[in-house]
């Protein structure tokens, strides 16, 4: 059995409003902070798992965002996957 870390970004699709990242952006321009232009919030998600092939883990990840991390209606993601030397 091999491990893999695995990890996932995942931020909301371009063009939709990102009220969370409005927010943030405003409270820093009201800090001071004048150069931001505009600030997106998303999830980074940090997975360790244990498997018997890089191509087992990556579809375990496929069907975990698929069916529980990400919305596809209203966000993307990106993932790396490395192996972890026992």
């Amino acid at each position: 059995m091999s491990r893999f870390i695995v990890e996932i970004d995942i931020m909301p699709l371009q063009g939709l409003l990102d009220p969370q990242g409005r927010t943030v952006a405003h409270a820093l321009r009201k800090l001071g902070f004048e150069g931001v232009a505009s600030v997106r919030v998303g999830k980074h998600i940090q997975m360790i798992i244990e498997s018997e092939s890089e191509t087992e883990a990556k579809h375990q990840v496929e069907d975990s965002l698929a069916k529980l991390l990400y919305n596809p209606v209203v966000e993307q993601y990106r993932y790396v996957i490395r192996h972890i030397d026992p």
